[in-house]
């Protein structure tokens, strides 16, 4: 399992792509914000740019944990916890907690990624992936997600982008 060097969101697409030394090596669905892309605080978009990921979360928690406030609350997502509280925004299994690396666009006052709470996070197997659905982070499927999180390093680059990832850049996943 390679180490990650580069993770690119495309709204586009709704899909994270990451890269090992300049080679394609992941290709995984997500969905971005139902709101589009944007940057401005309560917005409910995904911030563009160029971010990094600032905090890991989650690391040895059981898949599909059940996380508030960064932190696990002991549950397990299940269909009947889902049932109990319709209305959540599940945040499951890990989080990888981004920060905006251009000040004026994703950094800092009211544009600020981090401040945002923007995060890759897992989200329920039941929830579409390649729709446009979250509240501005990027969910994945909870399988993805784990391994995902093992391949990337704190400040690991993370660019998104509302076009599609380039055919170059695509071709080259073993």
């Amino acid at each position: 399992m390679p180490t990650l060097d580069l993770l690119h969101i495309s709204i586009a697409d709704q899909c994270l792509y990451g890269f090992a030394q300049g080679r394609l090596v992941v290709r995984v669905p997500v969905s971005t914000a139902l709101n589009g892309a944007g940057e401005t605080s309560g917005s409910g978009c995904t911030p563009r740019g160029r971010h990094q990921v600032r905090a890991k979360i989650g690391a040895g928690l059981p898949c599909g944990a059940v996380l508030r406030g960064r932190r696990w609350t002991g549950e397990t997502w299940t269909p009947a916890l889902h049932e109990q509280f319709p209305g959540r925004d599940w945040i499951l299994s890990r989080i990888l907690w981004l920060s905006g690396c251009e000040p004026g666009r994703n950094r800092l006052g009211p544009v600020d990624t981090f401040r945002r709470y923007i995060y890759l996070h897992g989200t329920p197997d039941s929830e579409p992936m390649g729709v446009p659905l979250s509240h501005g982070c990027v969910r994945l499927r909870n399988a993805d997600l784990v391994s995902l999180f093992e391949q990337v390093p704190v400040h690991c680059p993370v660019q998104i982008e509302e076009a599609a990832c380039p055919e170059w850049a695509t071709a080259s996943l073993n």
